[in-house]
């Protein structure tokens, strides 16, 4: 009996000695939301991150904003943002269409009517409705039909680009990213605006990112 015991009390300890520290992994324990603009204080890691989605974001919206050629047209502009054109050529893994949709969808409601979103994403969507209204299957609705669809003037395009360093001694993980945003002249094949975003992270240990 002492002896079963003391193998009891042996493994009790050897798992508390491989928990994570402050971590509270107890049956029942109620999930815990966390700021999406701050650094998570148990899992973070060197890459593309909710606080850097959401400050990148957020400069663009306010650059773009602040661009007469952009938002200050008599005219609204019609603007595409989807990542059809945005790619990722860095060595972090991220879903595009976590930049790509709050960029549209809070730049639409900062604009305020100044510009004029063309959800071409949802193409397929509007090309079977539009089908249907002129097949005589549905009614024509309450908005006028048109033959085309609505043309953009600009499209966003850019990348995310890295640079990784690896410290053999520390066991250090370095990596810097570079974020480019770019709104395309559809006419022009000219740049009408640019931003930049880059941060750079250390870390002992990288987290899995999926």
């Amino acid at each position: 009996m002492t002896i079963k015991l003391f193998a009891g009390a042996l493994a009790a300890l050897v798992l508390a000695g491989c928990a994570t520290p402050n971590l509270d992994n107890s049956a029942g324990r109620r999930v815990v939301y966390q700021d999406v603009s701050t650094t998570s204080q148990r899992v973070a890691g060197v890459g593309v991150e909710s606080q850097d989605v959401v400050s990148m974001t957020d400069r663009m919206i306010r650059d773009i904003l602040a661009t007469p050629q952009i938002a200050g047209r008599a005219t609204p502009p019609r603007i595409i943002i989807d990542s059809e054109y945005f790619a990722n050529d860095s060595s972090s893994r991220i879903n595009k269409n976590l930049i790509t949709d709050r960029l549209r969808i809070e730049l639409n409601r900062a604009a305020q009517g100044r510009l004029v979103f063309v959800a071409r994403h949802y193409g397929d969507m509007v090309s079977k409705e539009r089908d249907a209204k002129r097949n005589g299957e549905t009614d024509k609705g309450t908005i006028r039909a048109t033959k085309a669809k609505a043309g953009a003037d600009f499209r966003l395009g850019g990348r995310i680009t890295s640079l990784d360093a690896n410290s053999a001694q520390s066991g250090t993980l370095s990596r810097y990213h570079q974020i480019s945003f770019e709104l395309i002249d559809l006419e022009y094949e000219t740049i009408a605006w640019s931003g930049l975003f880059e941060f750079k992270k250390e870390a002992q240990d990288d987290v899995l990112y999926r």
